[in-house]
């Protein structure tokens, strides 16, 4: 019996294993949808103490698969687990264990990039962003082919205060390949600074907690996982539009290993590009010889700032593409070559 005035820790009634719901329900892991499995559930324990405190919180756990970090996050104690999986093959394993945790679990069979998730928790929740981030969290063990685009879906959210982070500064405890976990941590200067480096650290405090072996997964990846935590920023290091700072970022790594003039060169239209690199560079104060994985967030913050500029007095420069134009030249050249070849065969045909 618990003690006067102490609630009693949650507990999971006896359940099959995580190996038993997996042959229980035939379920495999689908390798084009890059599926592991973690079963161990002490490391499943581990990546959900990273998340912090999770007694009473509300909690959404992205792609739960046969439920191995789903019933440590239960185990946390948490007020109410949303559950959102695409793979309908998982659904009744975790039905399963919503039926042994009554009144805790929300499945929700659908994809997390198209979920709405300004409706996924509790008005009362709300916190103001400046405050400390609300007692929402969210925890997954993501496909590695989903990983990329749906941390960039979710910092666009943070940069727009929308989505998820509509409730305040939720925070987030996600696994990714050993790689792109240490792009979203790398410094100035690392080989792995990339373009994810600075979305990331620009937005949100970013931890690289700690590496999973890849033979801990069923089946084996090829690689080895990362455990990364993020939590909102309260300020944004580059304050500009998520737009203008993805476009300019990708624009500078475009080129990883030239000079960071030349990925700069690609923000502006062939007429005027050298003058317009050159004074976007000597208005932001930044080397234009510096590689762009030595650029530091401060000459990002520049950079961006400069450019913004720019934009507002050309409205037309956001709006070019770069690619655009390559495609307009490659096709106006082949219009070229194609009207100039009947001439040719018109001149062979007389002689």
């Amino acid at each position: 019996m618990a003690a006067p005035g102490r609630v009693a820790a949650f507990r999971l009634p006896p359940l099959p294993t995580i190996g038993e719901i997996i042959k229980l329900f035939r379920l495999k892991a689908q390798r084009q949808l890059s599926q592991n499995f973690l079963l161990d559930l002490r490391l499943t324990d581990k990546i959900v103490k990273q998340a912090g405190e999770l007694k009473n919180a509300h909690v959404c756990e992205v792609g739960p698969g046969p439920g191995g970090i789903t019933r440590s996050i239960l185990s946390a104690g948490v007020e109410q687990l949303l559950l959102i999986e695409k793979d309908a093959r998982f659904i009744p394993g975790l039905q399963m264990l919503s039926e042994a945790a009554p009144g805790k679990v929300r499945i929700v069979h659908g994809d997390i990039l198209t979920y709405k998730m300004e409706k996924a928790f509790p008005k009362h929740l709300k916190k103001d962003w400046e405050d400390e981030p609300p007692d929402i969290h969210i925890i997954g063990n993501l496909p590695f082919s989903v990983s990329t685009p749906l941390i960039i879906k979710w910092l666009e959210n943070v940069s727009k205060k929308n989505g998820p982070f509509s409730y305040g500064r939720t925070q987030m405890t996600l696994t990714f390949q050993k790689e792109v976990g240490e792009r979203l941590t790398a410094n100035p200067g690392g080989n792995q600074r990339s373009r994810l480096s600075i979305m990331a650290q620009h937005l949100c405090s970013v931890e690289n907690c700690f590496i999973i072996p890849g033979q801990a997964f069923v089946p084996k990846p090829e690689v080895d996982v990362a455990v990364v935590h993020f939590t909102p920023l309260v300020q944004p290091k580059i304050q500009q539009p998520f737009e203008l700072v993805e476009k300019l970022v990708r624009s500078v790594f475009q080129f990883r290993r030239k000079y960071c003039f030349r990925g700069l060169e690609t923000l502006f239209p062939e007429s005027g590009r050298l003058k317009r690199t050159e004074q976007l560079m000597m208005t932001a104060n930044v080397d234009p010889t510096l590689r762009p994985f030595q650029l530091s967030m401060s000459q990002f913050r520049n950079l961006c700032n400069t450019y913004r500029k720019m934009c507002d007095e050309d409205p037309s420069l956001f709006r070019f593409d770069y690619r655009e134009e390559l495609k307009q030249k490659k096709k106006t050249r082949n219009l070229l070559e194609s009207t100039s070849q009947p001439e040719q065969t018109e001149e062979e045909d007389q002689l």
